[in-house]
């Protein structure tokens, strides 16, 4: 079982994802994730899938793609500095990747699709790595991180993204009926 990353393990800006993840088996935890996530956004309409809570913030399809781009990149992460990499890896823009992958365009159930693939192979790769590459560490996006600590990254990014998907899009008054705020 992958023991929880100790807070020297990450850079700081990563902690509220860290300290979301709850105790347990986290290969577990981001199977577990990956269905919980599914079951929430699965019977969603297309136009549903498309509501955006205020002018200029994602739809819910832009936010799924962000949480598989997200988990796209820091997989190559967990690659990298498990295999040893010393080079910093870059960071991304997150923003400008949603803007440019033009979610919108795809069916909800196909990002859901790939996200289910990608975690598919997240679980995979860090189920593959022993304990030296679990504690190995590397540089990326201007800091330092462990290995464990990306899966964990992984698993707080989702938590987040899908608690605000609770939070600001279904439970939206906007969303239940009032107005989808889409411009």
């Amino acid at each position: 079982m992958l023991k929880r990353p100790e807070v020297n393990e990450y850079p700081p800006y990563y902690k509220e994802y860290v300290n979301h993840v709850p105790e347990g088996d986290l290969l577990q935890i981001l199977d577990d994730q990956q269905k919980e996530t599914m079951n929430l956004l699965i019977d969603l309409s297309e136009d549903a899938a498309e509501f955006r809570y205020a002018l200029y913030k994602w739809t819910i399809k832009e936010v799924i793609g962000h949480i598989t781009d997200t988990e796209r990149i820091m997989c190559y992460r967990l690659l990298s500095i498990g295999r040893g990499e010393k080079e910093m890896l870059p960071g991304y823009h997150d923003d400008e990747y949603v803007k440019m992958a033009k979610f919108n365009r795809f069916t909800l159930q196909e990002l859901l699709h790939h996200q289910s693939l990608v975690r598919q192979h997240t679980i995979l790769l860090l189920g593959s790595m022993d304990n030296e590459a679990l504690r190995q560490r590397g540089r990326a996006n201007g800091g330092e991180v462990t290995v464990r600590a990306i899966g964990y990254i992984i698993a707080g990014h989702e938590l987040h993204h899908r608690r605000l998907i609770v939070e600001r899009y279904l439970n939206s008054g906007r969303f239940l009926g009032e107005g989808n705020g889409n411009a």
